[in-house]
Order: C-alpha cells, then sequence, then structure tokens
C-alpha cells in the first residue's frame, strides 16, 4: 500500500522513534508498505517517520543513484533500531533533498565513514562500515529516528533565506506527485 509521507511542519517528525521489537504488529506489512511509499515517491530512504509513525525502523534502495554513487550499487536494507558510530573522516558538503521537504535541496556536511549497527526485517543483528553516499542516506534517514530532518543541519542565515519555502510546506501550499500528508492545522 503507498502511504502518505508526513510532510515538514507534522509533529511526529520532531518525535524521538520508539524501539521496535519482534512482537510490533504488522511488521513485515509496513515494511512492504514503507518500500512501496519510497518507490512511489522515488526516494532511496524512507524513515518511518515520514509515514507517521514514531518508530526505530528505515528502508533503503539505494540501487537507483549507483550509476553516480557506485557504492549504493544492490544496497537495499531494512534497519531496525540503528545505531550510528562516526569514524574517522572529513566532512562532505553535498546536496540533500527529503520526501518530506518537497521542492528544497541543500548543503549539508556529513562524514564519510560511519559504523552501522542495526536489526534486519527478522531481527538478525549486523554490523557494517559504511562509506561514501551510502553513508549519507543512512545518516539522513537515521537523523528523522531522532526527530531531526536535514536542514536541522544547515546555518541559520541559510535557514532564512528559505523560510518563505518551508512556510509553504507547513500550511499545504506545496504540490507534490505522491501522496502526502501536511501538519494539523493550528487552531485560533
Amino acid at each position: 500500500m503507498n502511504l502518505p509521507v508526513y510532510l515538514y511542519g507534522h509533529p511526529v517528525l520532531r518525535e524521538v522513534a520508539d524501539d521496535v521489537t519482534p512482537d510490533y504488529p504488522g511488521l513485515k506489512t509496513l515494511i512492504a508498505d514503507m518500500f512501496e511509499t519510497m518507490y512511489t515517491s522515488e526516494g532511496v530512504g524512507l524513515a518511518a517517520p515520514q509515514i507517521g509513525k514514531s518508530i526505530r525502523l528505515v528502508v533503503i534502495d539505494a540501487d537507483p543513484v549507483a550509476e553516480s554513487f557506485p557504492d549504493c550499487a544492490g544496497k537495499k536494507m531494512v534497519l531496525i533500531n540503528p545505531e550510528i558510530d562516526v569514524l574517522d573522516g572529513d566532512n562532505v558538503n553535498r546536496a540533500e533533498g527529503c520526501l518530506s521537504l518537497p521542492g528544497l535541496s541543500e548543503d549539508v556536511k556529513r562524514v564519510e565513514n560511519i559504523r552501522l549497527n542495526w536489526l534486519d526485517e527478522n531481527f538478525e543483528e549486523h554490523e557494517e562500515i559504511i562509506t561514501g553516499f551510502l553513508a549519507r542516506i543512512v545518516q539522513h534517514e537515521c537523523d528523522h529516528l531522532e526527530g531531526m530532518v536535514y536542514i536541522d543541519h544547515i546555518s541559520t542565515i541559510r535557514k532564512q533565506m528559505i523560510r518563505r519555502k518551508l512556510l509553504n510546506i507547513v500550511e499545504g501550499r506545496v504540490s507534490c506527485d505522491y501522496p502526502v500528508r501536511y501538519a494539523p492545522r493550528k487552531r485560533k
């Protein structure tokens, strides 16, 4: 099922997500629905808060960007309760976008080398050193689990420059090619 993507301004995007347990109801179906939603929205990653679920679950399929970023070839992952350790290396500035912030793209500095620990859909443990653009995708999606979005990493001045665009998203004045859920309207 193609689920609506929750847009910037929705409170669920600012919550710290809860751990997922093996008895989480309908987990396999939720994972399948998240992949379908991600593909329909033409994303390479999707975190559960982006579909209104404040749980520590991420799906990634980085293969569509493998031509530009070979480290992403064949990388399809389900991350349950992921934990990131930053490894040595430079911060790299690169443009990022987000399904929850349609029409925006900003340069974000991120490390290129991480150690990722996670559980897969069968609750089997994994640990892997991840580098390059795939490390950026993982960090971006895991930020959602901490109640963060990528613009939290840009300068205050840059946020002021895109303030009107952010307000348009919050107020529901954007159009998307995929189903979305806007922030609840505040009553006056």
